[in-house]
C-alpha cells in the first residue's frame, strides 16, 4: 500500500529533469478527481508553463483561490491561462533557484498547485471563524464540487469549521468497507494518544443537518455523508497547512483504501481455491493400468 502525497508526483519529477537538462516537453496528465494537467514547452525550451483543469474552478475563484495562488506564484502566474485550462504558470528555467535545498523547495511548491488552489475555500473558513468568535452567527456555507454528484461543503461557527464531504459508494461491498473504514476513525478517537484528533461522523443517505437546505441533494443510499469538525487548534498557524493537506486527501485515501481491501480479499480467495484444489487433486484414486493375459499369452480385450 502506497503512501498518497499532496503534491503531483508527475509535475515534480518532470521539472527536477528539466532544470538538470533543458529540452522540448509536451505531455498531459489526470492527477486525483479528474484534474487535468499540461507541461509545454510552447516558445522556447527554458521556458516551461504548467497548466491546470480543475472541474470546480469558478467556486475557488468565489473564494479566493486567485489571490491565493498570486501569494503562492506571484510573477509566474499568467493573466490569461492556456486555452481549455483554468491556470497557467511560466517556469523559466534560467532564472529558477540554484541546485540545492532551495531549487527542491522551488518544485515541489509548483507540484501543489492542485493543492493550493483548494486551499481557498478552507483559508477563508479559518479566517471567518476567528471572526466570529466575537460576533457570533454562522459563516458562509461554501460548496465546492470537485466530482461529478460529490461535493465538499465547509462552514464555519464561533467554536468550530465543520467539513463535509458528500461521497457515492457504486457497489454494496463499496457501501460496507466505507462503514467499517468510519467505524475505525469513531473508534481510533478514544485512544488516548489521539482523543485530539477531529471529530468524524458518517451518515447514509440522509445528509447532515448543517446542509440539508442545499438544494439539489440525492436521496440514495448510494451516497454517503463524511463530517469532520475541526476545533480551533486544529488550525492553528503551525497546523492549518497540515490540516488542509490532510483533509484534501480524505476521500481519495477512503476509496483507495476500499479498493485495496477487495484485492487483498481477493487474492486471498484464489489463495484458498487453489489449496483445496491441491486437496482434492491428492484425494483422486488412481486407475489400474496392469494388462491381463489368458494362458495362451493372448491380451484380454483385443
Amino acid at each position: 500500500m502506497i503512501l498518497l502525497e499532496s503534491h503531483n508526483y508527475i509535475i515534480q519529477t518532470t521539472l527536477q529533469d528539466k532544470f538538470a537538462k533543458p529540452s522540448a516537453l509536451d505531455v498531459q496528465f489526470v492527477d486525483f478527481d479528474g484534474v487535468r494537467f499540461r507541461l509545454s514547452t510552447p516558445e522556447k525550451k527554458t521556458i516551461l508553463m504548467l497548466s491546470m483543469s480543475i472541474r470546480c474552478w469558478d467556486e475557488l475563484v468565489r473564494y479566493g483561490a486567485l489571490e491565493l495562488l498570486q501569494r503562492e506564484y506571484g510573477g509566474l502566474l499568467r493573466a490569461q491561462p492556456e486555452p481549455d485550462y483554468n491556470v497557467s504558470l511560466d517556469v523559466d528555467l534560467e532564472q529558477g533557484p540554484p541546485e540545492g535545498e532551495a531549487r527542491e523547495t522551488f518544485i515541489k511548491n509548483l507540484a501543489l498547485l492542485k493543492r493550493n488552489a483548494l486551499a481557498a475555500p478552507f483559508e477563508r473558513a479559518f479566517t471567518a471563524q476567528k471572526q466570529l468568535e466575537s460576533s457570533g452567527g454562522s459563516g458562509e456555507l461554501m460548496q465546492v464540487h470537485y466530482r461529478d454528484e460529490e461535493a465538499i461543503y465547509i462552514q464555519a461557527a464561533p467554536d468550530r469549521v465543520t467539513v463535509i464531504f458528500s461521497t457515492v459508494f457504486r457497489e454494496e461491498t463499496d457501501r460496507i468497507f466505507g462503514k467499517v473504514f468510519l467505524q475505525e476513525f469513531v473508534d481510533a478517537r478514544r485512544l488516548p494518544q489521539i482523543q485530539n484528533a477531529p471529530q468524524v461522523l458518517f451518515t447514509n443517505r440522509e445528509p447532515p443537518l448543517e446542509i440539508r437546505a442545499v438544494p439539489g441533494l440525492r436521496d440514495s443510499d448510494e451516497i454517503g455523508y463524511v463530517t469532520f469538525v475541526l476545533f480551533p487548534r486544529h488550525f492553528t498557524p503551525l497546523t492549518a497547512a497540515g490540516t488542509i493537506s490532510h483533509i484534501q486527501l480524505f476521500r481519495d485515501y477512503l476509496h483507495y483504501h476500499i479498493k485495496c481491501s477487495k484485492a487483498y480479499m481477493h487474492s486471498r480467495m484464489r489463495h484458498r481455491v487453489a489449496e483445496f484444489q491441491k486437496i482434492l487433486n491428492r484425494a483422486k484414486t488412481e486407475v489400474a493400468t496392469t494388462e491381463r493375459k489368458t494362458a495362451s499369452g493372448r491380451t484380454l480385450g483385443r
